[in-house]
């Protein structure tokens, strides 16, 4: 398969790269500087040279308190750029996969999952922007499969889930939130299944979480600690509130998905086994 991946200089664009080009494709990869996907003439242009069979867009700006403070940029890059992404792709004759994220729901679901038959109601404008990506997509390209996320861990990341245990072998003070719930996601798995989507051109929504019940943040650290033999490090409970960041976020983000058994799709695996791969001593 063809694969052009846009965002390859991220997490899960750079982990998906390296698994499809394990799997034998012919890869097609680009950071911002290689293909800006809010330049729509330019991403027409690329397409049509490079005719790929399959585009996966993991190319966003993630910065949630950031989009906060700018919409406009949000907007921009989150909704107009993947619109130009799944037009490009449409013209070019191929399928579209793009990642979205769990904060398109308000999370005041208490207990539960939300799967593809909740309505979104985002809180942030991040999660306006992802969200209104999704639908320009779907209607820019009907074989685009939106994959809906969250909470994604994996070598290569930045934020506190990808580096907790690399900070506390630094010796580092952490702190983790403990009221607020998502399903962790491995990037590795999650790359497998993007790929395995592209591959399908099963247009859809999906939510793509590893199985298992979710956890806090807190939660999360601490068994990531206790699988890196640093269960002795010390963890500061703290709540959402009391960081009083720019953006809402929910507080009960968890994901499971109804449509990847009925298109022959196993779940992931449980995120502790996932957690348990990553958080191994000796790994980076």
């Amino acid at each position: 398969m063809r694969v052009l991946i846009t965002g390859a200089a991220g997490m899960v664009g750079g982990t998906l790269a390296e698994h499809c080009r394990a799997r034998g494709d012919d890869v097609l990869a680009f950071d911002r500087e290689g293909l800006d996907i809010t330049d729509e003439r330019g991403a027409r242009e690329a397409f049509g040279r490079l005719r790929p069979d399959a585009a996966i867009n993991c190319a966003a700006w993630t910065d949630v308190d950031g989009c906060e403070l700018d919409p406009q940029r949000a907007f921009l890059v989150n909704s107009q750029g993947v619109e130009a992404l799944a037009t490009a792709s449409r013209l070019a004759g191929a399928s579209f996969v793009t990642v979205s994220t769990d904060y398109v729901f308000d999370g005041r679901r208490e207990g539960h999952f939300y799967t593809q038959r909740d309505d979104p109601h985002p809180l942030s404008a991040y999660g306006a922007a992802k969200l209104e990506g999704e639908r320009r997509a779907q209607v820019a390209n009907a074989r685009t499969s939106v994959v809906r996320t969250g909470w994604v861990f994996g070598r290569g990341g930045r934020n506190f889930l990808a580096t907790v245990v690399e900070r506390a072998r630094r010796g580092e003070r952490l702190r983790a939130i403990s009221d607020s719930y998502g399903t962790p996601t491995y990037a590795a798995d999650l790359a497998a299944r993007l790929r395995e989507l592209a591959a399908l051109d099963l247009p859809g929504i999906y939510h793509v979480v590893n199985a298992g019940e979710g956890a806090s943040y807190e939660g999360f650290a601490r068994e990531s600690l206790r699988l890196a033999g640093l269960g002795g490090a010390e963890v500061e409970s703290i709540t959402v509130d009391s960081l009083k960041r720019p953006a809402p976020r929910p507080r009960n983000s968890r994901l499971r998905c109804l449509l990847s058994g009925a298109v022959g799709l196993a779940p992931l695996r449980d995120w502790r086994e996932a957690l348990a791969e990553f958080a191994a001593p000796g790994q980076k």
